[in-house]
């Protein structure tokens, strides 16, 4: 019996060892991206609910303790990446339009940025009222004191964050299917474990 190959029969396979010789992430910083990744839609998730709740309910008190805590942690490990990052590099994009270049870079840098400005503002803006912030039942000093138009204002910023952060993971997904789906680059196996 012959077997008859057609060109387009190795394709995938062309394309997966393509993808398992291509340039990876380190895997801590892998380990990272999904830890903070999941860390962040779930805190997103929550502060949607939340915003949601009567004012006053004693389970809004406790999901809002929740939400700063687990927003400080997320905060440590983006801090922790930025350092992984700086030490161990990353690996160079694939051949791509210079106008894909630039909105790659400038999404991930965005993404950084609001990742830093989010959990900040949030912190600020609870350090302007009587309660203070704890991280996981420790008391975090407080820059402020009660004053309700700065509140207003790092509140403000922490949710026009938050809708800018949603924004940016849309991006980078869409992205992420892009290059996996269209372009078939394999772009996608570089951050998967």
């Amino acid at each position: 019996m012959t077997t008859v190959h057609s060109p387009h029969a190795t394709k995938p396979r062309a394309d997966a060892e393509a993808g398992a010789r291509a340039p990876r992430y380190a895997g801590s910083l892998i380990v990272l991206h999904w830890v903070i990744a999941f860390g962040i839609i779930g805190l997103l998730a929550l502060g949607l609910y939340m915003v949601g709740l009567p004012k006053g309910l004693p389970l809004k008190a406790s999901l809002i303790t929740f939400h700063k805590s687990l927003g400080l942690t997320v905060f440590l490990l983006v801090l922790l990446r930025i350092m992984v990052r700086a030490v161990v590099g990353r690996p160079p994009l694939p051949p791509m339009r210079p106008w894909q270049r630039a909105a790659a870079r400038t999404t991930q840098g965005l993404l950084y940025v609001a990742m830093v400005v989010m959990p900040l503002s949030g912190y600020l803006g609870s350090s302007f009222n009587t309660y203070g912030t704890r991280f996981w039942g420790i008391l975090l000093p407080k820059w402020g004191w009660d004053d309700k138009a700065l509140r207003s204002l790092f509140f403000g910023i922490h949710e026009a964050a938050a809708y800018v952060l949603i924004a940016l993971i849309v991006l980078h997904v869409a992205g992420a299917i892009k290059h996996q789906l269209i372009d078939r680059d394999n772009l996608l196996a570089r951050m998967l474990p």
